[in-house]
């Protein structure tokens, strides 16, 4: 089960829900295309494959073990296995989130968003999919 399902209160539902955004596999499934690539010519090359496949097994755990969702009632967010972050606000805490995306970010449907709570505590989230809509759903349970 996820931590969002293990930690919602009791009538709590989801409103919105989404993860990070595949484009975290680019860099690490490029190297290692490369170097597999490498490692057919120069034999060398094959130990140091596992290097960048090592990279996108990291990814891929990063990827299944991290969650955004907006409830009726909170922002849940947690980031990460082995190294876990975790963020859990009221929504009437939530004072903005900001999203920031580039062209490519844009393109994709990906972005970096900037959870800012009453107080003045500040979390940043790194290539997130789908921002606008996850910003949409706070403004939308806080309204």
């Amino acid at each position: 089960m996820s931590y969002v399902e293990n930690n919602l209160l009791p009538g709590e539902r989801v409103a919105f829900r989404t993860r990070l955004h595949r484009i975290i596999f680019l860099a690490p499934g490029i190297f290692s295309l490369i170097f597999f690539l490498l490692s057919a010519f120069v034999h060398p090359f094959a130990v140091v494959l596992l290097l960048p496949l090592a990279w996108l097994l990291v990814r891929f755990i990063e990827y299944f073990t991290s969650e955004f969702a907006v409830t009726d009632k909170r922002v849940i967010i947690k980031v990460g296995a082995v190294s876990t972050r975790t963020l859990e606000l009221q929504l009437a805490k939530v004072e903005t989130i900001a999203v920031n995306q580039g062209l490519i970010g844009k393109m994709a449907g990906y972005g970096d968003i900037t959870v800012t709570g009453t107080g003045g505590s500040k979390e940043r989230f790194k290539r997130v999919s789908a921002p606008l809509e996850l910003r949409r759903a706070v403004q939308a349970g806080t309204g």
